[in-house]
């Protein structure tokens, strides 16, 4: 037995890292579990290992007393001396066992639990390598299927990608490399065991991140991230550089940067958006290329409604809902998605027509042309014909009216 013990504490040490301790430690403890329901039931054992050479000695622990009414774990003290020198009642003696006897007991039952807890040592060991990188993408090779779930070996370790973790209709074959996040490490009676996931948001949220270098230097950031797995992202971007593009530094050129990202996720769709703290500004950016008229919005409610015209309604609603839920999740607001009627569309097309253009008037911003429409000064034309007494009689200050008239003639002037 010394022989056998002795060559797994080596091949442990060498080959599997474990040191003699730790296994000197769970041997011990799996023979006392295996004495402990056969010829040693009941008996308190003392058990010890030399890390050096293997040698298993045993002993049973006895309490000295005077009167024996549990001969398993008492000996009178008249026999006491014959295992210690001058024993006193309450006393600990140990009687020497059977060492050889004992072996047996341990090689036929304590092998399944020694390897149980050399499997347990390995996976703690693996929980120290990958603890570190819980959130971040790691590469691995798809090996077998378990009930449902998807074995991926990571390196010397395996690590779990359920169903509900990957995208819906995704499938992959042993020998398939695949890239996935790296969720967390749950413990579990068997040991820690690693979490992935291709259906969590941060799994496209740190793809991006890899490939855009102005986000690893904090030029770009991710100010918001929705995603529906398997149909579509949304991702919301800002700068804190106001010479860089946002939007196109994620895309890169010719869509080079996020081409990778999409080829990954297969059908999914990725939409990349600048970031605005106001939503109705968020709200034009995340529907594109639908466009909003009518926009209203209810604070306490938190509610946005606005029109859409009908060539472009399906589009900003989406399959399902599904363009509609998540602008409304990037936003944080809640929307009510109406068709534009047609006389709608000519009259705020006109409207907006004419606000643009008295917006390329120098000086006039667009609040002001748009206050100058509503009272139906539509063109520089119109206004050419008006005087500032005109303005003022329509509700017009007279400095900003008399300012009115002084930039429409320069305009004209200009012109001409």
């Amino acid at each position: 037995m010394s022989n056998e013990i002795l060559s797994v504490l080596e091949y442990m040490e060498k080959e599997k890292g474990i040191s003699r301790a730790d296994m000197i430690e769970t041997i011990i403890g799996a023979i006392k579990h295996a004495a402990s329901k056969s010829i040693n039931a009941g008996q308190e054992l003392k058990i010890s290992i030399d890390p050096r050479t293997g040698k298993l000695e045993s002993s049973t622990l006895l309490t000295v007393v005077d009167s024996v009414s549990d001969p398993l774990r008492e000996i009178h003290i008249n026999k006491a001396s014959a295992y210690a020198s001058n024993p006193q009642l309450g006393d600990i003696v140990e009687r020497p066992g059977n060492a050889a006897e004992l072996g047996r007991i341990a090689a036929q039952a304590a092998r399944q639990a020694i390897m149980q807890r050399v499997r347990q040592f390995e996976k703690e060991r693996i929980f120290d390598e990958f603890k570190d990188q819980i959130g971040n993408i790691v590469t691995g090779v798809v090996r077998r299927r378990e009930r449902g779930d998807i074995v991926v070996e990571l390196g010397k370790a395996e690590a779990t990608l359920s169903a509900r973790e990957r995208s819906p209709g995704e499938d992959f074959a042993a020998g398939d490399r695949i890239r996935c996040l790296l969720l967390d490490i749950e413990a579990t009676p068997r040991g820690p065991e690693i979490i992935l996931s291709r259906a969590n948001p941060n799994f496209v949220k740190r793809m991006l991140e890899l490939e855009v270098a102005e986000i690893s230097d904090g030029t770009v950031f991710i100010a918001a991230l929705v995603r529906e797995a398997g149909s579509r992202t949304k991702i919301a971007v800002d700068t804190r550089d106001p010479k860089v593009d946002p939007v196109g530094a994620c895309v890169g050129s010719r869509g080079s940067r996020v081409r990778s990202i999409v080829k990954e996720l297969g059908t999914e769709k990725v939409d990349i958006i600048r970031w605005y703290p106001d939503p109705v500004q968020m709200l034009a950016e995340a529907i594109k290329p639908a466009r909003a008229y009518n926009i209203k919005k209810d604070e306490a409610k938190r509610l946005i409604t606005f029109e859409v015209d009908e060539e472009h309604l399906s589009t900003a609603i989406g399959r399902r809902g599904q363009n509609a839920k998540l602008t409304s999740r990037i936003l944080g607001w809640h929307l009510d998605i109406k068709k534009q009627e047609r006389r709608d569309t000519t009259f705020e097309t006109r409207k907006e027509k004419a606000v643009t253009g008295l917006s390329n008037i120098p000086g006039i911003n667009p609040s002001l042309a748009e206050r100058l429409v509503k009272k139906g000064f539509t063109t520089l034309e119109v206004l050419s014909t008006v005087s500032a007494e005109d303005l003022v009689g329509e509700g017009f200050e007279p400095a900003e009216a008399v300012m009115i008239v002084d930039l429409v003639a320069s305009a004209r002037g200009n012109a001409s």
